[in-house]
């Protein structure tokens, strides 16, 4: 049987932190979620995020109904290391920078010693290009940060082309000059003291007070339509920018616009008023949407729609 996907959760919100888990959730149950995320080497951060992906709260109950994911507690879940556990993880994670350096350095060399056979003519423009941005900064270079404000590694003594990366003399990396990469997990998963408690149920994570979603009419009409459309077969995102819950598509985002923009009833008595129709009709037309006004009745389960899109009159 497959283990079901962990969610992290923390202030009551769900993350996923493993990128085959994000891969099997898209993929396999059309579960798409939000990157939140920073990525250094990226300037825009509005547009490119990275991991984690948190879900929306239906999300997050849907998958843990159907047994495909379980809740953890996140923050308890992280123990305190103990002194020898936490040595050996510096150890470990030391010794993996001086091998990712090492690879840099001999990849360098290699190029270095056959710049022609290195390079495609494309490399050669952007390392030109490159050099020249790095000959105009230092043109503009701003005064130096006091040695008690920077945030950086100072360079050695010996060396002033250098920096030193580690604690104590004994575990320090000296790393010539030049830009380098070093890659360093960001999951918690391989810790030794990360010990997570999955709680395969709602009702166990609402005892254990990690989970409250959903507690509400309008919460568990939220949940309703969206199980009932991802039932359907429908992709679904926030949709607050079009003035409803979800945006509803009919395949992964990435390939398809949406079709549909959805707004939530939470009961069949509950008051709709005609400009309010207006509106939705008006904003869903002029985006090539059309509007679902989604009932729910939280006696039978069962949701009724109703498409709203405007019309010429001639």
């Amino acid at each position: 049987m497959t283990q079901p996907i962990l969610l992290r959760v923390s202030n009551f919100k769900a993350y996923v932190w493993d990128v085959d888990d994000i891969n099997i959730l898209r993929s396999h149950h059309h579960i798409c979620g939000i990157l939140t995320g920073t990525l250094p080497h990226l300037s825009s951060q509005n547009i490119f995020l990275g991991l984690p992906l948190q879900l929306m709260p239906e999300e997050a109950v849907l998958l843990v109904e159907n047994g495909i994911a379980a809740l953890v507690d996140d923050p308890s879940a992280h123990r305190t290391p103990s002194e020898s556990a936490l040595k050996l993880w510096k150890e470990a994670r030391l010794n993996d920078a001086r091998q990712q350096i090492a690879l840099t350095e001999e990849k360098g060399s290699i190029e270095a010693s056959n710049p022609d056979r290195a390079m495609s003519e494309n490399a050669k423009r952007k390392r030109k290009e490159r050099e020249e941005r790095r000959t105009r900064a230092k043109a503009n270079a701003t005064p130096s940060v006091p040695a008690e404000n920077n945030p950086f590694p100072h360079p050695t003594s010996e060396n002033p082309s250098q920096a030193v990366i580690g604690e104590g003399p004994d575990s320090a990396i000296v790393m010539p000059s030049g830009s380098y990469t070093v890659n360093i997990p960001a999951s918690s998963s391989k810790l030794e003291w990360y010990v997570p408690h999955s709680n395969a149920s709602l009702t166990v994570a609402r005892e254990a007070g990690i989970w409250l979603y959903p507690s509400t009419l309008q919460e568990r009409a939220r949940c309703g339509v969206f199980r009932d459309l991802w039932e359907k077969g429908y992709y679904m995102g926030g949709g607050i920018k079009f003035g409803g819950e979800y945006l509803v598509y009919p395949g992964d985002p990435l390939r398809y616009h949406s079709h549909f923009v959805a707004s939530v009833i939470e009961a069949p008595n509950a008051a709709l008023r005609p400009m309010e129709i207006v509106a939705h009709g008006r904003l869903g037309t002029g985006t090539k949407k059309a509007h679902l006004l989604c009932e729910w009745n939280d006696e039978t389960r069962v949701v009724s729609y109703l498409s709203v899109e405007w019309a010429g009159f001639g």
